[in-house]
């Protein structure tokens, strides 16, 4: 029997052809400690070769699954299977993390030529017909072969991935569906790269400190230091980023600088210039049209939709109108609170998306004697980790420990230990949590280095990472966070301790399904803002004094204000994303921005609302990943709200038993059941709805 190579004889082989030529640590051993990635010795060059050589190793392990002479077993293919690529893995996971958050132009061009040749790589794996053959062979005699639930599962899951990555296909459509996946894997980098590019160009300088009136001084000084770092000394410099963009558009009182700096938000990718991506959109429409079709579907909606929770578009649909109505409606309210205040200060034209911000702070001010920058000294970022912490130590009984002298991905990032309430270590998570406008990319996500599993049964500790743009602390004042950006730490922390706290004995049972994915990092916001959590960690950055009374009841009166704008700007983006991919057929003459002004106008979309993302930025969707699944949030907040309920229900937001059993039952098994059969498994019922409508107020 011929052996499929492991890990340590993959690292020993590479290290012996690399040893003529110049060292690359990407292709050595990782001696440090964790085996972390040794980040500082990772140069730009080391990328393509490693890249390069961990392919040819990854075809060296599929080949030796194919001539296996003994006939296929669930060890000796399913699992070796399982088992293939970890060099590519762990090179490619510290490659393209660090595009995302070090987007040169020297790895964007790597990204570029790299990303066919990944493709085509894959592609070959995936349409193997010799290696398909073995799975097939054990598939149709599965029920014979004793296997375990979680075994029975890989083998399933891993049957229906090569069927659904084109296995069963005629030679023809192989080959056509192979040219199909390399050009989208092309396109949907060139558009995230355009995104990013058209994100960095853009700068609103503002000469005159008057334009600058009703900003907090936070957001004054730190466009005043982005203007030094221009070279334009003096005056003051805003971005398209988060951390820039959303002062300005709640507080600066002058409405044609507004409305430019949220033009030039809009409007990325849709300037008819070297980085539009609108024709980029036409095309991956019609790609994945016609890769629907050549699976054997009417449109794409229905090819992604089969294999999540899901399961139909008309679920997908009938979830987002029934919120649709409700949503408008509570965002009509809101506008007419507006446009009160408008009218009393003389504005006599119609309030436009630029304005929305800017009013509703008013707005909430006026109803709730209360604005969220009265809470920023109560957020300090170190703060609200330390609160995080303690949330995941009341509920799991898990720890964090300061990592400091390990390798990191980049200098400001922090490194923790997670360790279990026995002391046994549950893995390692990085934070970089800061923007770096031009290089990172846009938004907080989480990400991993190295997934959980298990080697000889050991279990290999995870390596997570979260990345996030909050603006940093400069001077004597530390980074303070908005009550929104809090919330999206404890969000992407939710999916840090999902990767954390997963015990699967096979990697290929890892991934949860798009729209169940949400769900632990959803739950998690939960706790952000609840009265015993915040008098843990809300404490003001100077006084050290807890948040009052007063500060916590003003918050928990304001919460469901604005949800009618939150709802449907959310809504908006998710029906977009819907609509281009359950077309059966593309028009030929399909217009971007017509077509995207008609499916919103057509729902009665408020024109003072644009989508959350536009189509020329949404790169959720258009980037990949999120391609018929940016409805994926509410569908999970159906389940996280549930959820969450199962704690409140018993007068406790800690209960230990809850968080037992939410720990074993979703947030350790990943994907090795059906997602409603997990839930389940927790909640003993299906979700209701209620308490979605009842958390945004639209019930």
């Amino acid at each position: 029997m011929k052996k499929v190579l492991t890990a340590t004889a993959i690292f020993a082989t590479a290290l012996m052809m690399t040893s003529c030529n110049s060292k690359n640590p990407l292709l050595e051993e990782w001696n440090t400690p964790f085996g972390i990635a040794p980040f500082s010795e990772i140069k730009a060059e080391h990328y393509k070769p490693a890249v390069l050589k961990a392919i040819e190793e990854h075809n060296k392990e599929i080949d030796a699954i194919v001539a296996n002479p003994d006939a296929p077993t669930f060890e000796n293919t399913i699992v070796a299977l399982d088992n293939s690529g970890e060099l590519f893995d762990r090179i490619y996971a510290v490659f393209s993390n660090g595009a995302s958050i070090n987007a040169t132009p020297e790895i964007m061009a790597l990204e570029t030529e790299l990303a066919p040749i990944v493709s085509d790589h894959f592609n070959s794996i995936s349409m193997n017909e010799a290696l398909f053959a073995r799975i097939k062979a054990l598939y149709d005699d599965r029920d014979g072969l004793g296997l375990e639930p979680d075994q029975m599962r890989l083998l399933t899951e891993t049957y229906k991935s090569y069927e659904r990555a084109g296995a069963t296909l005629p030679a023809d459509k192989k080959e056509e569906l192979r040219k199909i996946n390399s050009r989208m894997s092309e396109l949907q980098l060139l558009f995230e790269q355009n995104v990013l590019k058209e994100t960095a160009d853009f700068t609103l300088v503002v000469e005159n400190e008057q334009d600058l009136a009703g900003l907090p001084q936070a957001a004054v000084d730190a466009a005043a230091r982005r203007a030094e770092e221009k070279g334009m000394g003096g005056w003051w410099a805003f971005g398209l980023d988060n951390a820039s963009l959303m002062p300005f558009l709640q507080f600066d009182g002058n409405r044609a600088l507004r409305t430019k700096l949220l033009n030039g938000y809009l409007n990325r990718g849709n300037n008819d210039n070297a980085n539009d991506n609108k024709a980029i959109i036409v095309e991956l429409v019609n790609l994945s049209n016609r890769k629907a079709k050549i699976m054997g579907y009417d449109n794409y909606a229905q090819y992604v939709l089969e294999d999540r929770m899901a399961k139909t578009p008309e679920a997908v649909y009938a979830l987002l109108d029934q919120l649709w109505t409700p949503a408008l409606n509570s965002a009509e309210n809101e506008l007419a609170d507006m446009t009160s205040i408008a009218r009393a200060e003389g504005m006599k034209d119609a309030l436009t998306a630029a304005d929305w911000r800017y009013y509703f702070e008013k707005a909430k001010a006026e109803k709730f004697n209360f604005s969220e920058d009265e809470l920023k000294p109560y957020f300090q970022f170190e703060n609200v980790r330390e609160g995080i912490f303690y949330v995941a130590n009341r509920l799991y009984g898990i720890s964090f420990e300061p990592l400091n002298n390990v390798p990191v991905p980049d200098p400001e990032a922090q490194a923790f230990l997670c360790k279990d309430a026995d002391g046994s270590q549950l893995g390692v998570i990085f934070m970089d949590m800061f923007a770096r406008p031009g290089l990172k990319r846009g938004g907080a996500w989480c990400t991993g280095y190295r997934e959980q599993h298990y080697e000889n049964g050991e279990r290999i500790l995870p390596i997570v990472s979260i990345v996030g743009n909050f603006t940093r602390g400069h001077g004597d004042t530390p980074a303070l966070l908005s009550p929104d950006e809090t919330e999206t730490f404890f969000h992407e922390f939710g999916h840090a301790l999902q990767s954390l706290l997963q015990d699967v004995r096979y990697k290929g049972n890892a991934p949860m399904t798009r729209d169940f994915v949400e769900l632990p990092s959803q739950i998690n916001e939960h706790w952000a803002f609840e009265p015993e959590v915040l008098k843990v960690y809300a404490k003001h950055w100077q006084t050290g004094e807890v948040i009052p009374q007063e500060l916590v009841d003003k918050l928990d009166r304001s919460g469901k204000y604005g949800q009618g704008f939150a709802t449907t700007e959310y809504l908006a983006a998710s029906l977009l994303d819907m609509d281009y991919f359950i077309m059966n057929d593309i028009p030929a003459d399909l217009d971007v921005n017509a077509f995207e002004a008609k499916t919103l106008g057509d729902r009665g979309l408020l024109p003072q609302i644009p989508p959350r993302y536009r189509s020329t930025y949404f790169a959720h969707v258009f980037g990949g990943g999120y391609t018929v699944g940016y409805y994926s949030y509410i569908w999970a907040e159906v389940l996280d709200a549930d959820a969450y309920q199962a704690f409140k229900e018993t007068g406790d937001i800690f209960n230990p038993e809850v968080a037992r059993k939410f720990r074993k039952d979703i947030l350790e098994r990943g994907g090795e059941d059906d997602a409603m059969t997990l839930y389940v498994n927790f909640r003993g019922q299906e979700p209701s709805i209620d308490p979605l409508l009842e958390n945004r107020g639209l019930k």
